[in-house]
Order: C-alpha cells, then sequence, then structure tokens
C-alpha cells in the first residue's frame, strides 16, 4: 500500500519510470542508481524519494513547496538591462576621450569639478538630483533585491571604478600642465604613462560592466535550458576556452601598447606597412637608443614605453600575433556543440580583420582623426565580441542557485 501510494505521488509529480532508472520528466537528468540520494547538478534539493533498488532528489523548482521558492534571493531581469546600459555609456565616452586626444582639446578646460562643480549642491533639489542621478540605481539593487554575494561586492566596485576613473583623468590632465614645458613654450603634452593608465581603466570598468551582466543572463540561460549544461564539459569546449581566453589577454596587451602609442604620437613614424625603412624591423640603434635612457640598467624599458619607434614596433609585432591567433577562432570551434560558440567566433575573426585594416589605413594615411577614433573605437568592439565569445563558453557560477525560473 504504502509503495503504491509512493508511486502514484511521484507520477503526479512528474516522475516517469524510464528502465531500472528513473528521470525527470521537466528536465533530461539522469538518475544513477547509488547507495544515498542522488543530487542534481546546480540545484538546492528540497525533496528526495526513496526506493528499494535507488533514490533520487528533485530540485527545488520543482519543489511543491511554496515556502522553499519564497527563500529563494532573486535576481531581477533589469539589473543586466542596467548593466549593458552603463556599458553602453562608458563605451560612448572612450571614444568621445579618443576623439578629446586626436583634437589635441584635453587640455583646453583644465577645470576638473566633480560632478556639478568644486562647490557642492547647496539646495535640496540640486542635492535630490545629483543622488536620483549617481547613486539610486545601485542603491535600489543593493537594497531592494537580496542579492546573492558575489553581485554586491561587483557592483560596489564599478561604482568605485567610475570614481577612481575620474580621479585618473584629473590625474592625466595634471601632467600636461607643467611648468617647464609651458616656459619652455613647447606643445603641452600628457603623459604616455598616465594617458595608458585612464585607457586601461576606462576599458576594465566596461568590461566590469559587460562581463557582471553577460554572466547574469548566461546563469538564467542555464536554468531554463538545464541540458546544455553538459555541452560545457565536452572536451572540445574546454581546449577552446583556454584559447578565448588567450585571445583576450593579447588583445587587451594590444589595446594598452596603443595607448603607449597615441601618447607618443609614434603613428606619425614609418608611415608603411609592413616594413619600417628598409626592413620590417626598424635599425637596433633606433629601436634602442641610448638618448632616452637615464640609467645604465633603464635602457631597455625606457625605450619599450618612451620612444616612438620602439613604442610602434611593438604594437605592429603585437597587433600581427594577435591577429594570427584570433584567425583560428573559427576553425577552432568548427567541432564545438554549441552553435552561438561557433558563431561568435566568426564573429571575432571579422571584427579582428576590420580593426587591422582600420590600424593599417590609419598608418598609411598619417593618423587621420576618423579612422584613429574608429580604430580606438574598434579595440574595445573586439574586446566585446570576445567578452561575448567567452560568455558562450562559461559554466555555471555559484549566483545560478539564486535565479529564479520565470
Amino acid at each position: 500500500m504504502f509503495v503504491a501510494a509512493l508511486r502514484y505521488t511521484t507520477r503526479r509529480l512528474g516522475v516517469q519510470p524510464v528502465g531500472p532508472h528513473r528521470v525527470l520528466s521537466t528536465a533530461s537528468f539522469a538518475m544513477r542508481p547509488s547507495v544515498g540520494p542522488t543530487r542534481l547538478p546546480y540545484f538546492t534539493p528540497c525533496t528526495t524519494f526513496f526506493y528499494p533498488s535507488h533514490s533520487f532528489t528533485l530540485p527545488r523548482t520543482l519543489s511543491t513547496s511554496s515556502s522553499n521558492q519564497a527563500a529563494y534571493s532573486d535576481i531581477p531581469k533589469s539589473l543586466p538591462v542596467w548593466l549593458y546600459g552603463c556599458s553602453a555609456v562608458v563605451f560612448g565616452i572612450v571614444v568621445v576621450g579618443g576623439l578629446t586626444r586626436l583634437t589635441e582639446s584635453g587640455l583646453s578646460i583644465v577645470e576638473w569639478n566633480p560632478i556639478t562643480g568644486v562647490v557642492p549642491p547647496m539646495t535640496d533639489a540640486a542635492w535630490d538630483a545629483e543622488w536620483e542621478n549617481f547613486v539610486v540605481p545601485t542603491l535600489y539593487y543593493l537594497l531592494r533585491y537580496k542579492l546573492p554575494r558575489p553581485l554586491p561586492t561587483k557592483l560596489f566596485f564599478i561604482g568605485l571604478g567610475i570614481g577612481f576613473q575620474g580621479v585618473l583623468g584629473w590625474w592625466m590632465v595634471k601632467s600636461g600642465l607643467d611648468e617647464r614645458i609651458l616656459k619652455d613654450g613647447s606643445v603641452p603634452r600628457v603623459s604616455q604613462y598616465r594617458l595608458a593608465a585612464h585607457y586601461s581603466a576606462a576599458v576594465a570598468l566596461y568590461l566590469g560592466m559587460l562581463s557582471t551582466a553577460i554572466g547574469i543572463q548566461r546563469d538564467r540561460t542555464l536554468v531554463e535550458n538545464a541540458s546544455s549544461v553538459r555541452q560545457l564539459n565536452h572536451p572540445a569546449v574546454k581546449r577552446f576556452r583556454g584559447l578565448v581566453h588567450l585571445s583576450g589577454m593579447l588583445v587587451a596587451l594590444t589595446a594598452v601598447t596603443g595607448a603607449f602609442v597615441a601618447g607618443l604620437d609614434a603613428g606619425l613614424v614609418y608611415n608603411e606597412f609592413p616594413f619600417m625603412g628598409d626592413g620590417i624591423v626598424p635599425p637596433k640603434d633606433e629601436l634602442f637608443d641610448d638618448r632616452y635612457a637615464r640609467t645604465g640598467t633603464d635602457k631597455w624599458w625606457r625605450n619599450l614605453l618612451e620612444n616612438p619607434v620602439t613604442a610602434q614596433f611593438d604594437h605592429r609585432l603585437l597587433a600581427t600575433t594577435t591577429f594570427a591567433v584570433l584567425s583560428t577562432l573559427p576553425f577552432a570551434a568548427r567541432n564545438l556543440p554549441i552553435k552561438a560558440a561557433r558563431r561568435l567566433a566568426a564573429v571575432t575573426t571579422a571584427a579582428a580583420v576590420v580593426q587591422v585594416s582600420l590600424g593599417i589605413s590609419t598608418l598609411l594615411y598619417l593618423v587621420p582623426i576618423p579612422l584613429a577614433a574608429m580604430h580606438q573605437a574598434g579595440s574595445v568592439v573586439l574586446l566585446t565580441c570576445i567578452m561575448a565569445l567567452g560568455g558562450s563558453l562559461r559554466k555555471p557560477s555559484k549566483m545560478i542557485r539564486y535565479l529564479r525560473r520565470l
């Protein structure tokens, strides 16, 4: 009688027998015989059923207890949308920042007025406006929803990064107001070190927002389609994931060297490709010029970071290497079981072709502003493609247990 009643209950819950085992009709997880209860991956169990031959556990999303579902932390769908919007704003600021440097207008206004000015808002209405623009969105998600532990930390550092980026911008502009440069009558120029730091921080902030949004949506997709988790453990996916990580690091490093090229105006030397003078490699005395050394041990790294010829050669070398690696992505992805990853691999390679074409054209035509601005924006677009490609291969994170089936 007890066994018959138990079988009737499990049939009502959607459990059907398949051979000697049983599976959940609403998910494609096969249960293996075991001594103890078998737990489904990435879900918190709530109800366990025992049979003479084996046992299994229902995921909480299929539980009949409403109190268990109410205990779930909820990640709102609007959170990744908000992060995508913020990342789009940062992308636009990066493009405008490139135009600011190319037009040499970065030092035309040297006052740095955080938010509304040096003087804080003096009225309640002004304070309310500033509060709504900069604080309310983040506090809304932190206070309104019980977000899982990684998300509040990420949101905190994203907000901190926005403020830090403003400080870096002021620090960069300050380097162009050196009194020694102004007294000599030279053209004011910001430090290439600070320019690269400012650009790198902006890109890191952009990628942080984008990565967080992609991670949330990826986990939500895996909750809705749990069978796709198996594809992520395919040997071809594991190998390809390493290639994507290598590609991302190479693109990021190439972009940083491009910032040094911009800061040193290195695009105005050797306006030819692929040669630099009489050969592919410029003369050794130009690559490692003694005039850039201040001590006997800093010759090599000062030439790397302060010599325009060396900076351009490094950027060329890294760009060529990166392009060669990115060109292999569609071929390496052809055996992947994930269709989205195969498409994104092709898109990433296409973006790399466009980016290399823009870089060569910018060099050959003596750095015209439109081409140079598109080349800088193209580096961020390429990083975006790689981020999306990596997201399609991303394994479920710990946050997946907090995502409610909607």
